[in-house]
């Protein structure tokens, strides 16, 4: 999987809150939305910003794990453990793809 295809993403709900998105292979993206829809939406923008900034600044892009790679790292485990896992893609490749 190539950065431009996009990356897992956990997406996290309390009852109280709105729902929440990491991403646990793009240290330092997250977003948040009051639906799990606009989370997603937030999601891609976020990520689509974050990749955008790291290439201005000259930093390497993060590889995606593949599921085999994320289901053999106990941090990925524990932290998927209480949430929904999805696919974004970043923004401007959405975009295109629509």
């Amino acid at each position: 999987m190539s950065a431009s295809s996009g990356y897992l993403a956990l997406v996290y709900k309390d009852s109280d809150t709105s729902y929440g998105v990491a991403f646990p292979d793009v240290p330092g993206c997250i977003s948040a939305g009051d639906t799990f829809e606009h989370a997603i939406d937030n999601a891609a923008e976020a990520l689509g910003g974050h990749l955008a900034l790291l290439r201005a600044d000259g930093d390497p892009i993060p590889q995606p794990r593949s599921i085999e790679q994320l289901r053999d790292d106990p941090e990925f485990v524990a932290d998927a453990a209480d949430a929904v896992v999805a696919f974004v893609r970043p923004q401007a490749e959405r975009a295109a793809a629509e």
